[in-house]
């Protein structure tokens, strides 16, 4: 394996099942441009770093995409941060992903320019803003700037490999974008006690001031049924959002599979980890996560019977279920493929 699919595997496992089922050319570009994102990422995740500095290091790397600074400057100003971290050797290697852009065509390399630079200062720019948000427009703005630019990218990337792709890009584009605030609005819930942890509140105060709740008081033991409350007003979101993502999906040509299997397994694997998070106060107190072998399983699935956008809309509201203590998971009506050795795992 090379050393870029080594570093896309060491961020996100998930992420890289999806990317190395990508044909040829467009593998390579999702790959890089996925990497370019995670520079960003990693700046405005990491855990030690001040607000201040994360901004100057997001600018630092916008002047790098921009062609005003060498990105070994960027690498020079991380030098300090541990080197053992994942997150952080992407940014040190912020030349070698570089160098990587710049071998593909140029026809891919100005839409990834393009939007991993308007995702880097949206990111700065709410680092300026600061860690609490007050309402769903705020939020959405948020999740815009980090995943639904994601959706653009993707989207612009798949149109240049496929002229059938191509010719619905304008229909795709906003559906590409909810399907990314699909998964971000998971993301939010499931890393609600990580993010508070780090000093971020991403559930808008709107959300949980109407259940007398407080910033301070929203992850209090005491409070876990008002909060269970707002999680359930938050899923009731994302659940919105995916219904648009399935649209998305299911708009892709069926004889672009692999293409279809890219996007449906992150969709498919949110899905049921917002099922797994609903009424669950774990998700409160840790996190609510997807077995490895429900992640097997979908993947199974999907490779099969995903080209049937009839069994892919069932399939998804069967793992969009919330699962009942002690009482199986139900069948799929259509999916032969079922067995009570393969049912979905209660995970409570």
């Amino acid at each position: 394996m090379n050393k870029r699919d080594v570093m896309v595997r060491q961020v996100s496992r998930t992420f890289a099942l999806s990317i190395e089922q990508l044909p040829g050319l467009l593998r390579d570009a999702v790959a890089v441009a996925y990497l370019m994102f995670r520079v960003a990422d990693g700046i405005e995740d990491h855990e030690q770093m001040a607000a201040d500095r994360k901004i100057a290091l997001l600018n630092s790397w916008a002047a790098v995409l921009e062609g005003r600074m060498p990105a070994e400057q960027l690498a020079r100003e991380v030098e300090d941060l541990d080197s053992g971290d994942p997150e952080v050797e992407i940014i040190g290697d912020a030349p070698l992903i570089l160098d990587w852009l710049h071998a593909l065509p140029e026809s891919f390399q100005t839409p990834i320019l393009q939007h991993v630079h308007a995702t880097t200062l949206g990111m700065a720019r709410w680092q300026a803003h600061g860690p609490d948000v007050e309402d769903e427009a705020e939020l959405d703005d948020y999740m815009h700037e980090v995943a639904g630019r994601v959706g653009y990218l993707v989207t612009d990337l798949f149109a240049l490999h496929s002229p059938a792709i191509h010719e619905q890009r304008e229909k795709l584009l906003p559906l590409s974008r909810e399907c990314g605030l699909a998964l971000q609005t998971v993301n939010v819930i499931r890393g609600i006690r990580k993010d508070y942890e780090r000093g971020w509140v991403f559930v808008p105060r709107s959300f949980y001031r109407p259940f007398g709740l407080t910033r301070d008081t929203l992850l209090n033991r005491e409070c876990e049924p008002q909060a269970l409350a707002v999680v359930s007003r938050l899923a009731d979101k994302a659940d919105r959002h995916l219904d648009h993502g399935l649209t998305f999906i299911t708009s892709f040509p069926r004889h672009e599979h692999d293409i279809r299997l890219a996007l449906m397994w992150p969709y498919l694997f949110a899905a049921r980890t917002l099922a797994l998070s609903r009424r669950n106060p774990n998700v409160l107190r840790s996190e609510a996560k997807i077995t490895r072998g429900e992640i097997a399983r979908i993947i199974a699935r999907t490779r099969v019977l995903g080209w049937s956008n009839r069994w892919l809309s069932r399939y998804y509201h069967h793992l969009s279920a919330v699962p009942q203590p002690h009482l199986p998971s139900p069948r799929v009506p259509g999916d032969s493929q079922m067995s009570e050795g393969t049912r979905l795992e209660t995970h409570r």
